[in-house]
């Protein structure tokens, strides 16, 4: 999956960075939001031996940034688009595809407000997804506004709120105070027929942020790749504005976001650069895209064992191991097993799955021709090392 994204982003563009795995904690505090669930629940924080406070990366986008503003890539021509693949850390209750250490594959396009960025990105992430073989995933669009037009919603967020949110959990009680946009994000089913009836978002946007969502939606229409606009969709960071996305897939049940991202085009600013950085950035949850595609392709992503070499006796060990170094410098996978009997061996091999067979004893040896066995139809040839090797073609 790694490699199917590397090859992706590198057809965008994309260079890879590496951020540090903590970062001071203000960072976090300060780009994600101090009223996120992240920041006040999720954060594994811990003081430094100078008195600091560092933070366990809960995720990716604010170090970028960070790094982008502290190493001055804004000098550097063009859209900077970075890409990122490792490890968050968030403490929150363990369910299925979310873990406390979890894993990223993330991008950030950062220079530029241009719809058409926006555009891509979905598109970007739409291939990664469709090259894995999850090609049934369903895009939910949304723009959530800029400071312009936000706070017009949120005063007829409250104005709504206030009426109806000692109706709501506790969590939402708590955000229609703090942080009203988060109360559109309830998972909770209960409070589900409440936040249908709160205000829309694009009933409030303003005329840039319209006319932005509208280039977004014609190209990605144009790129013929579907979409279901959902005027309820926030992210669950402060810094988001206008377009925001996720792509939802039903095998994993009622927490079904394989990914989400959006636009951050203050953030820059807000982490003290004098310089402003748009940019879109998406997250990609690496363990619930596994188990969406183990529920749909269960077979497709095992690892494939192409050969199995079973020696017979001690010379045969030693003789095997050459050929296997010599098969895996092909690129070849190969396993060489123990020296065992055969009827031993040949039951390791199919129970690894292995494709052929290659069985070397003392008589294959002299003679410098082995018995391949193909363990899908059972059939059986002798091979020299070079016909062996016609077999496994450079890769």
């Amino acid at each position: 999956m790694e490699r199917v994204a590397r090859e992706v982003l590198r057809a965008y563009n994309y260079q890879e960075i590496r951020t540090p795995i903590f970062e001071q904690t203000e960072l976090f505090s300060r780009g994600v939001g101090e009223d996120t669930d992240i920041v006040t629940k999720e954060m594994y924080t811990f003081a430094d031996r100078d008195g600091g406070s560092l933070t366990l990366r809960p995720e990716a986008t604010a170090s970028v940034i960070r790094a982008y503003i502290e190493h001055r890539l804004d000098q550097r021509p063009g859209l900077q688009k970075l890409y990122y693949v490792g490890p968050m850390f968030r403490r929150e209750r363990p369910q299925k595809g979310r873990y406390r250490q979890f894993f990223q594959i993330g991008a950030e396009a950062i220079g530029s407000d241009s719809p058409a960025v926006d555009a891509e990105v979905i598109e970007l992430v739409n291939e990664i997804l469709r090259r894995c073989g999850l090609d049934d995933c369903e895009i939910l669009l949304n723009n959530v506004g800029c400071p312009k037009c936000r706070p017009g919603f949120l005063a007829a967020l409250r104005e709504t709120l206030a009426a109806v949110s000692a109706n709501m959990c506790g969590d939402c009680r708590r955000r229609a105070v703090t942080n009203p946009l988060r109360v559109l994000d309830c998972k909770v089913p209960e409070d589900q027929p409440v936040i249908a009836s709160l205000p829309a978002i694009l009933d409030h946007l303003c005329e840039d942020c319209h006319s932005h969502f509208a280039t977004v939606q014609a190209m990605l229409t144009a790129q013929d790749i579907r979409f279901r606009v959902h005027p309820r969709l926030v992210r669950g960071l402060d810094y988001y504005t206008r377009t925001t996305f996720e792509f939802v897939h039903g095998a994993l049940g009622a927490q079904n976001s394989v990914l989400g991202g959006g636009r951050y085009d203050g953030l820059a600013e807000q982490l003290g650069s004098n310089v402003a950085a748009p940019g879109i950035g998406f997250s990609i949850g690496e363990d619930r895209l596994v188990l969406s595609l183990e529920e749909k392709l269960p077979e497709a992503h095992r690892h494939v064992l192409e050969l199995y070499i079973a020696p017979l006796g001690e010379q045969a060990v030693v003789h095997c191991a050459g050929i296997a170094s010599r098969l895996r410098r092909r690129g070849a996978v190969v396993e060489l097993g123990p020296d065992v009997r055969l009827k031993r061996a040949m039951e390791t091999a199919n129970k690894l799955g292995s494709r052929f067979t290659l069985i070397v004893g003392d008589n294959e040896i002299h003679s410098g021709r082995y018995s391949l066995k193909d363990m899908h139809s059972g059939g059986q040839q002798s091979v020299t090392m070079e016909e062996l090797e016609q077999h496994f073609p450079l890769s």
